[in-house]
């Protein structure tokens, strides 16, 4: 049996960030794993929802393996909004936005060695972004060919700011909270309403790190530089507008709700956005773990 005292790492940050490549990296294999499926079957393996069934699952799975350490951000956006709140310090958004997309990266070369040989069959051996035989829509996120850019921000913009203005709210004991074990799911269920209804212009990235690793995978692969200049260089969308988004969706959650509910009773303890919002988990050295809940 493995010595916990020697395999166990002594930094919070390292540890931290090992939860959320972990997190990302899990979060991104049930994916991209269901695109592949259903794109190199052309879909007699599965259709649009399993994509999007398959990420909620992902999520809700990373969420539960690691929101004990960091609360499972597995978002830059999500990570700058409480980085902004003032829950979660700056100097940790650049490591776990890193992590974040480190661990979707090589989610997606996992799934490019797992489906190789059906991408290849279905694409010809010419891994493409245009056309009937793509096979670069399975990782990263491309628009229909009729949106704008200024459309396809909007659109992202929308998605996440969604996304963080009913995630807020979740653990606010003021309000109507949802048990502490039932969040992964209910954040599941909010990213499959979200993904089932505005991904149809843009594919519903609502998250830079799902969009930018994946690309960098498929920029590494074979698909080339073509992946950042197609569609008037659309690439910025997904990585810009979903941080916007997240502050915008953070900003209506408190000018609409946080700031209006009743104040706590004196004789409890409050944090400033309910108990969802806390700081990340900083193990002592002592071996004591301050666990918080991250969405």
């Amino acid at each position: 049996m493995l010595n916990k005292r020697v395999v166990r790492v002594r930094n919070a940050l390292v540890r931290e960030c090992m939860a959320e490549f972990l997190g990302t990296f899990v979060l991104m294999l049930f994916g991209c794993s269901a695109a592949a499926q259903v794109k190199t079957s052309r879909e007699s393996k599965g259709q649009f929802l399993s994509v999007n069934m398959a990420f909620s699952v992902g999520v809700m799975s990373a969420m539960y393996l690691t929101k004990g350490i960091t609360g499972a951000h597995l978002n830059p956006a999500v990570t700058l909004s409480f980085c902004v709140l003032g829950q979660v310090p700056w100097g940790r958004l650049v490591p776990y936005c890193l992590s974040q997309v480190l661990g979707a990266y090589l989610a997606s070369a996992l799934v490019f060695l797992v489906y190789y040989d059906a991408i290849m069959e279905f694409s010809g051996g010419v891994l493409t972004i245009y056309g009937p035989n793509e096979t670069a829509s399975i990782f990263a996120t491309y628009p229909s060919e009729y949106m704008t850019l200024g459309r396809s921000f909007l659109d992202q913009v929308v998605g996440t700011g969604m996304l963080l203005l009913c995630i807020l709210g979740l653990d606010e004991k003021r309000n109507t909270p949802a048990p502490s074990e039932l969040i992964p799911p209910i954040v599941a269920v909010i990213v499959l309403g979200i993904s089932m209804s505005m991904s149809a212009n843009c594919g519903g990235a609502i998250n830079p790190a799902r969009d930018l690793g994946p690309r960098l995978f498929t920029l590494t692969a074979g698909w080339g530089t073509e992946v950042f200049t197609c569609y008037n260089y659309w690439f910025w969308v997904p990585l810009v507008a979903p941080l916007v988004g997240g502050l915008m969706g953070t900003f209506m959650y408190l000018v609409f709700i946080h700031w209006h509910l009743p104040d706590p009773d004196p004789s409890e303890s409050f944090s400033s956005i309910g108990d969802i919002i806390k700081q990340p988990s900083i193990q002592r050295d002592n071996g004591v773990a301050l666990k918080a809940t991250h969405l």
